[in-house]
């Protein structure tokens, strides 16, 4: 008597089940979220502008004052050669109405271009130097801007409000006088670092 045995026959996979061997198509919704692959290209060149904006808003105050320095280092050194500085005559005939005569022009001119070489200097080095620069920078200006006052020929046009040319020279300044004052609030304004006591 034979005996045969009948394998037990498995129902078919059920096709509703996910098979966790095939990797799963990733949700919509993060599909739409990835960002293009152009993207970060595209908003490279304004990072870099923002990246200069913040350099220039860290390093504001030193690149005003410098930028004035090297100005007052430039018109300084012109006055100490003749005929160089377009204002070399109109800073000699202000500065002899004031000292009434009593010096050369030719001390003048040197006394002058020395002045504005140091303040130059003073705003470019800043540190010590920086607080006496300021202070002879808000004297020379005022003497400057008296320009307009004791050379009103020279300074305005006849029968019209309207500045002349060296007139115009002088008005300017009103703009390195904007930017000195705000380099000396953040000078005079900043509180004293505390002296170490010492045993």
């Amino acid at each position: 008597m034979s005996s045969s045995t009948v394998e037990p026959t498995l129902p078919p996979p059920d096709r509703t089940t996910p098979d966790r061997t095939t990797p799963e198509p990733p949700p919509r919704e993060a599909h739409l979220a990835r960002p293009p692959h152009h993207a970060p290209a595209a908003r490279r060149p304004w990072s870099r502008l923002a990246d200069l904006a913040g350099l220039v808003d860290a390093h504001a105050l030193v690149l005003l004052r410098a930028t004035v320095g090297i100005v007052f280092v430039g018109f300084g050194v012109l006055k100490l050669f003749p005929s160089a500085s377009p204002a070399e005559q109109l800073a000699v005939d202000a500065a002899t109405k004031m000292t009434l005569g009593l010096v050369p022009e030719t001390v003048l001119l040197l006394s002058l271009a020395a002045l504005e070489t140091a303040i130059g200097i003073g705003l470019v080095v800043g540190r010590r130097l920086l607080r006496p620069a300021l202070v002879a920078f808000f004297l020379h200006m005022g003497g400057v801007f008296s320009t307009l006052v004791i050379l009103p020929d020279a300074m305005w046009q006849p029968h019209s409000p309207a500045p002349t040319m060296e007139g115009q020279y002088v008005v300017k300044n009103v703009v390195l006088v904007a930017v000195c004052l705000v380099v000396a609030a953040n000078e005079w304004g900043r509180r004293p670092r505390p002296r170490r006591r010492t045993a």
